[in-house]
């Protein structure tokens, strides 16, 4: 395979990814330590992570808490603040800050979401967080929120809310700074399911309500890797279509589970034949396809031949691999392996998400490897996100380009005794400050 991104492709000889490519130094300066109050990043990340905001069927007012302490935060700085739920109880909190314009009437100009006195930087994170499961797996509270031994404990410390509370005061010491463009600081809705929040803001964008858009840093946990490209994601549902009958009975119906054997083998040719084509990329390795979920029938009516039997697939792509060109493949071997059991199929496609492969040399991408070098003072490492965020969405749905970099580990997320290093936290902080300001071409 050729990958589509051709900085990243010069990595494949290479092995790991320990890749550095710093932009022209001038173009920003070193952040000052005492440019913002750690004490205060860290305050809002621990009040955050004490709320549960967990993304669960049923679940109401899922960000609601979180989402009001941090419109009071964004307020309490002088922002424009925009809270709009996408859905019943899961508020997107968007805040607009306007810098200096090189033409003083522009700046005077620049007193809405639309306007823009130069280029537009989005901090954009999420505040929903997946189940803790049985807390019996924990060693803490998972919803403690205390720092021991130099680690922020408890669920959605490292995805993402030490993240968001980094961007936050980030954007805040860049105000105070002074800088001239604008900044968008996005806190959305839903990311750990449909990602809703992102589909409203990547139609707000579409409809011109926010302005334009030129770069956005996705603040999720990367294990202080800048991470220009991300994994595509297929979520698929397979219906193998039968007739229900009596157990006793098996030759009045049509039994679809049977053939879910041969189904599973055929899937997995076709993920052998996929990845071998596709070869492994640089900064995202291989491509899978997982089945994940199969149902069929009831254990309270065994005696039932089932009518459905279901099959759900994950399918985690790279750049290469073209969905619809896989969504025929699969459909097209589902509805030939039916037909020869006489039975009737269907394939869904629950939620697409195309990979993403932001180039190297655009200005948000330069940027974050600019901010890292001056917070670390060593060069960055490029890697790749292994899953989707919602940049995924907002490069899919408005063509933005799109980074992730964030304090927490890479995966750590979504398990049990999760945590972040305080130090992290801070360091990326300072990292997002100089970022910012070499994107907007300020020297600090």
């Amino acid at each position: 395979m050729t990958a589509s991104n051709p900085a990243a492709a010069n990595l494949a000889s290479g092995g790991h990814c320990e890749t550095h490519a710093d932009p022209p130094a001038d173009r920003s300066g070193a952040v000052p330590p005492d440019e913002f109050d750690p004490e205060a990043v860290l305050a809002l990340a621990v009040a955050l992570v004490r709320l549960r905001t967990v993304n669960e069927p049923g679940a109401r007012d899922v960000e609601t808490p979180a989402a009001d302490l941090v419109a009071r935060t964004m307020r309490g700085f002088g922002w424009q603040v925009h809270v709009t739920e996408v859905a019943p109880g899961r508020p997107n909190v968007i805040g607009i800050v306007h810098g200096r314009a090189a033409d003083p009437a522009a700046s005077a100009r620049a007193t809405d979401a639309t306007d823009s006195a130069g280029p537009t930087l989005m901090f954009e994170g999420h505040l929903d967080v997946v189940t803790e499961g049985d807390p019996a797996g924990w060693s803490f509270d998972p919803y403690a929120g205390d720092i021991v031994d130099g680690r922020l404990r408890g669920r959605g410390s490292a995805d993402m809310k030490g993240g968001v509370a980094a961007m936050i005061h980030a954007a805040r010491a860049v105000q105070l700074g002074g800088f001239t463009g604008r900044l968008v600081i996005g806190v959305l809705a839903d990311e750990e399911g449909m990602m809703l929040g992102a589909k409203h803001c990547a139609a707000q964008l579409k409809a011109g309500s926010l302005g334009v858009i030129d770069g956005v840093i996705v603040c999720e946990p990367e294990g202080g890797e800048v991470c220009p490209v991300a994994k595509g994601a297929l979520r698929l549902q397979v219906d193998l279509i039968g007739v229900m009958a009596h157990g006793a009975m098996p030759q009045m119906g049509k039994n679809p589970l049977p053939v879910i054997g041969s189904l599973l083998l055929g899937l997995d040719e076709i993920h052998r034949a996929v990845a071998a084509q596709a070869g492994v990329h640089p900064l995202l390795g291989e491509f899978s396809l997982a089945p994940t979920v199969l149902s069929a029938g009831s254990l309270a009516q065994i005696n039932v031949i089932p009518a459905v039997a279901t099959l759900a697939l994950d399918v985690r792509t790279i750049p290469g691999v073209e969905h619809p060109m896989l969504v025929e493949l699969i459909t097209r071997f589902v509805e030939t392996l039916a037909a020869e059991a006489d039975l009737g199929s269907r394939v869904t496609v629950i939620d697409d998400r195309p990979p993403v492969d932001t180039p190297l040399d655009a200005p948000v991408v330069r940027a974050m490897l600019a901010g890292h070098r001056l917070a670390t003072g060593r060069p960055a490492v490029l890697g790749g996100v292994p899953g989707s965020t919602d940049g995924t969405i907002l490069t899919r749905d408005a063509g933005l380009p799109t980074v992730v970099y964030g304090p927490g580990g890479k995966w750590i997320a979504h398990q049990a005794d999760e945590y972040v290093d305080v130090e992290d936290i801070v360091m990326c902080t300072r990292a997002y400050i100089a970022a910012a300001r070499s994107f907007f071409g300020d020297a600090a």
